[in-house]
């Protein structure tokens, strides 16, 4: 018979404490409908108390990156990191997760939460940031760096593309996410409180929910217009980008997700005072 009894949250290690409070966030994700098989053997090995999410016989791949920025009562801190991902939800819960199709879990409809992100890898640049991840949410995080364009009110405005390049510490590219959204289809989309899954050292499966106050821009996908975003792998022999090969194969995109923080202030342009 299952214990029942409730369970003692997981401690909040030292000098952290929670929540976290983003003061800006700037994240896209990538979704890839995948083999299933290889989704569920992976889960077997990192997190054994996980199931793949069924989409209609497919796992889904989901590929995001995210800028952030925090202030602290010293100063403040700027973080990149991109997560690898499958969807997945509790084992033995299939009964309790909505009955629904890839397009409706990206539109946000499961209000269960179940369907969460389980974390393969997390590569980051910031060492506070991923000895947080590790500490708290048992992510399997660990330093990466980047380079990166996007869209930005301090850009062109019809700058529509998003292009991360991720990095080792040491400068040698792993992946390369590329998106053009530029005259594609959107729909502000209530995704959030996104599920994270982790497991610790002690196999425990841990469960730590990311609200973001403002609705996801979503972007579904089909064969005319998946090629406008790419994600190449250039070090296949990398751990990631060997799990990714091995998930992904031949997989073409299926939805694209932003999320831009609203700018707080803008210092305009100056003009000249009449000369006495």
């Amino acid at each position: 018979m299952n214990d029942r009894r409730p369970l003692p949250l997981p401690p909040v290690a030292a000098p952290f404490q929670l929540p976290f409070h983003y003061g800006a966030l700037h994240n896209i994700g990538v979704d890839f409908l995948t083999d299933a098989e290889p989704a569920r053997k992976l889960l077997a090995q990192r997190h054994p108390a996980l199931a793949a999410a069924d989409f209609g016989g497919r796992a889904c791949v989901s590929v995001n990156y995210q800028l952030y920025f925090a202030q602290y009562p010293n100063g403040g801190g700027i973080t990149q990191e991109i997560e690898i991902n499958l969807i997945a939800h509790p084992a033995g819960e299939e009964h309790r997760v909505a009955a629904i199709g890839y397009q409706d879990y990206a539109r946000g409809i499961d209000q269960t939460k179940l369907l969460g992100i389980a974390r393969l890898h997390v590569l980051c640049d910031n060492p506070l940031a991923i000895d947080a991840g590790r500490l708290l949410y048992a992510e399997p995080k660990h330093p990466g760096s980047f380079e990166t364009v996007m869209p930005s009110l301090n850009g062109p405005t019809d700058h529509h593309a998003w292009s991360i390049i991720c990095k080792t510490p040491e400068g040698a590219p792993l992946l390369t996410l590329d998106a053009d959204l530029a005259g594609l289809d959107g729909e502000p989309v209530n995704s959030a409180p996104v599920t994270g899954y982790g497991t610790d050292a002690e196999q425990r499966l841990l469960a730590g929910p990311m609200n973001v106050y403002h609705p996801y821009r979503y972007h579904p996908l089909d064969t005319a217009t998946a090629d406008r975003v790419r994600l190449t792998v250039t070090a296949p022999d990398h751990p990631a980008g060997a799990d990714l090969q091995l998930l992904l194969g031949d997989a073409a995109a299926v939805g694209a997700w932003t999320y831009q923080s609203a700018p707080v202030a803008a210092h305009n342009r100056p003009y000249y005072l009449p000369s006495r």
